[in-house]
């Protein structure tokens, strides 16, 4: 179904230093993305597999560019362009230290040393108005409350094609575990999915982007 076409797929989180061994990240195991660039690779997708540090091994028979950092990401992101679509499954750290230091930083009688934070670059939205734009764009978000509407704001605001929205509030159980239970939003209406394994969501999500790019 997917024979010929070119996907990139990103996952993971991004690690963003604070110093040489301390820094600011997130819960995302990687485990979503993982299983979505696994889905293309077996429709016949030849994948390109941008991740973060994540908790999962990466999946075979796809190009993987391992990166640490949200800038990383994003050079490796534009690095994989032209492809045919878009996975952006990495959950990518909003901000970065911008004082980050050299050294250890070591307790001192000064106290608590201050954080200066700068914003990263916004990937899904860099690759949705780029110049190498994909035909199809996927962006996820990972949502605590106000799910559907929160989700339907970044599609608009970020220029991709779809997002997956899913509840990742800690009674959910879904960030770090083995199922999923997202929503699929385009311009003009709402999927609701049921909670599936997370193998699941990455086969019915794979099936729908191959019939998107038929």
């Amino acid at each position: 179904m997917l024979s010929g076409k070119r996907i990139l797929v990103t996952s993971g989180p991004t690690h963003e230093p604070i110093d040489p061994v301390r820094y600011i990240a997130n819960r995302s195991s990687g485990a979503q993305g993982t299983a979505i660039a696994e889905a293309l690779r077996d429709l016949g997708a030849d994948v390109v597999f941008v991740s973060g540090p994540a908790q999962v091994p990466a999946p075979a028979g796809v190009a993987v560019m391992r990166v640490e950092t949200a800038l990383e990401m994003l050079a490796a992101v534009e690095a994989a362009l032209p492809v045919d679509a878009a996975v952006m499954a990495a959950a990518v750290a909003d901000w970065r230290v911008r004082n980050a230091a050299d050294q250890k930083m070591k307790k001192t009688a000064q106290g608590i040393p201050m954080l200066e934070f700068v914003e990263n670059p916004d990937i899904l939205q860099t690759l949705s108005h780029h110049a190498q734009r994909p035909a199809l764009v996927v962006g996820f978000a990972a949502e605590t409350e106000n799910v559907i509407a929160h989700a339907q704001a970044k599609r608009a605001r970020k220029g991709c094609d779809w997002i997956l929205a899913n509840d990742v509030s800690a009674a959910t159980g879904i960030m770090g575990g083995t199922e999923n239970a997202v929503h699929l939003i385009t311009a003009d209406h709402v999927e609701h999915w049921p909670r599936m394994a997370k193998s699941d969501v990455a086969a019915r999500l794979a099936t729908r982007i191959a019939q998107a790019l038929a």
